[in-house]
């Protein structure tokens, strides 16, 4: 029999009187008829300037001269100077669009006012740096280049468990979350009305008419998409702050490119968990799209549990008028008996620190024996692909896991497009038979780990709000890399002879779109 979970709204029926009628439908048309005028108004002009040619020509020649001196990843410059080369001032102007920013000019100032005014929130324990001063894998070295992006302190004292699935994650959730006694946060990429959802929202409506300062924040995809309208204000009637992360209006902007795609639970100031699993009953496989879904997560207890407060807070405050960052919040809790070292750390898009591809080569750039990944998408930069071949060219253990069954063809047929390259460097691709892989997982060398939300993808490495958990000698990272061994036993090899064999669709696809996978 099936459990009774609280539902703040019924079910949403789908079929085509339900797409038609959606506000997803809504915001598509008036975008689309936007996008329209802006196309009659360019033929307009088209042929009214008799000089258009001309414009054209110098036009997008501004353009190629500002790629070639512009910051941006060279993946992407060569997609836009493709992009150029084939449709000259439509290119030039949507990358003069995209470049000018008008979406997102006050959310990255707001941003950059938070971050700088949390830079000395939680102070480094000087004798854990000291700690590490010679280390092989020069953790503190890494503690360096993060704190240049934000205040990200590397912690001794804080206990790591993690979990090789999603519903491991939500039996440790539920009775961490019913010890709460000041406060619960939780921001997510996706929050979906079902069984898991609702287990989780009666624990914090309980809690909230208790008198728990309890906040939700999620993004505004999920708004459009897996909620009912005005879900903050039904939250709000059960006594819980809530707020949809840049959710979708009827207007072009490029503020839809920038997604929170993190995934945080703070249980006052004590516990966190964070890692690839949301919350909806996919993700602890209730329900069945694409195979058996695997993911994976880590909970925090101890001292490094105060970064998260602090990376909710900076995300929280984002749309405060008056910013808070009370103290009594951000006081790390006691140390943990626990070996080893944990670092959380965030990525934001508004600044120019790819902080969560960086850590990733730093992984393969700096290990040894072996670095054993699972990620959902391969959707590589210049960089990433050279760092993986190199380090399989130097005699590391490259191996990666990816997903038997995709959720999304065209991400499948771009991995796909990768493999030779890699493969013929030595890199060990494997794909999990029996469904979906979601985990996003490095391990290297029985000493490292990383375990958080960023995928190896354009959309999460550029255009994402991302988090993750850095653990370094600590003691579940024997698990981590037993569970990538798990996993490998049932998945099947790429091979020269699969690569070949592969389905034509997938072979025609995926070059096509590696043009423009960097603005996917």
């Amino acid at each position: 029999m099936e459990e009774n979970v609280v539902r703040l709204a019924k079910p949403r029926k789908k079929g085509l009187l339900y797409l038609v009628f959606s506000r997803f439908f809504i915001i598509a048309l008036l975008i689309a008829l936007q996008i329209a005028f802006y196309v009659m108004l360019a033929m307009w002009l088209r042929e009214y300037l008799p000089h258009y040619a001309i414009v054209q020509a110098l036009f997008g020649l501004v353009m190629v001269i500002f790629l070639f001196n512009s910051r941006m990843d060279y993946s992407a410059k060569l997609t836009w100077l493709a992009l150029i080369a084939v449709f000259p001032l439509a290119g030039a102007l949507m990358l003069a669009y995209t470049q000018n920013n008008l979406g997102q000019r006050a959310v990255k100032k707001r941003s950059a006012e938070l971050i700088n005014q949390t830079k000395h929130s939680i102070a480094q324990d000087t004798e854990t740096i000291e700690g590490l001063k010679g280390d092989p894998y020069a953790s503190d070295d890494l503690h360096k280049y993060l704190c240049r992006s934000g205040c990200f302190p590397i912690y001794r004292g804080t206990q790591a468990r993690y979990f090789p699935l999603g519903e491991n994650v939500l039996e440790a959730m539920l009775p961490e979350l019913e010890k709460a006694e000041k406060f619960i946060f939780l921001e997510f990429f996706i929050i979906e009305e079902g069984y898991m959802w609702g287990r989780v929202l009666d624990v914090l409506t309980r809690k909230a008419a208790a008198g728990v300062d309890v906040r939700v924040m999620y993004d505004g995809m999920s708004d459009l998409f897996n909620l009912p309208p005005n879900y903050t204000k039904l939250l709000a009637a059960k006594g819980i702050k809530a707020k949809a992360f840049a959710p979708m209006t009827p207007f072009v902007s490029t503020h839809y490119n920038y997604r929170d795609h993190r995934k945080i639970m703070v249980i006052d100031g004590k516990v966190a968990f964070n890692g690839g699993v949301n919350l909806a009953d996919e993700y602890i496989n209730r329900t069945v799209r694409f195979g058996h879904w695997k993911d994976s997560a880590v909970m925090l207890k101890g001292s490094a549990v105060a970064s998260f407060t602090l990376l909710f807070l900076q995300m929280w405050n984002l749309t405060e008028k008056e910013a808070e960052f009370p103290d009594e919040l951000l006081v790390s809790p006691a140390e943990e008996k626990a070996d080893g070292f944990v670092m959380p750390y965030g990525d934001s898009p508004l600044d120019e620190e790819k902080v969560g591809e960086n850590v990733y080569m730093d992984f393969l750039n700096r290990a040894v024996d072996y670095v054993h990944i699972m990620t959902p998408y391969l959707i590589l930069d210049g960089e990433l692909e050279a760092s993986l071949k190199y380090a399989a060219e130097r005699g590391v253990d490259v191996q990666l896991i990816l997903p038997g069954i995709p959720d999304k063809k065209v991400a499948y047929a771009l991995a796909k497009s990768h493999y030779a390259a890699l493969t013929e460097a030595g890199v060990k691709i494997y794909e999990y038979t029996p469904g979906f892989v979601h985990s996003k997982v490095f391990v290297s060398d029985g000493v490292r780990a990383v375990v958080g939300t960023i995928n190896l993808d354009y959309r999460s490495l550029y255009h994402h709000f991302e988090c993750a958990t850095y653990l370094y000698r600590n003691a579940c990272i024997p698990e981590i890399e037993q569970d990538f061994q798990d996993t490998l036993a049932k998945c099947r090899a790429v091979t020269p002879e699969s690569i070949r064999n592969e389905k034509l669709g997938y072979k025609l696809l995926g070059p096509l779109l590696k043009i423009i996978s960097p603005l996917m």
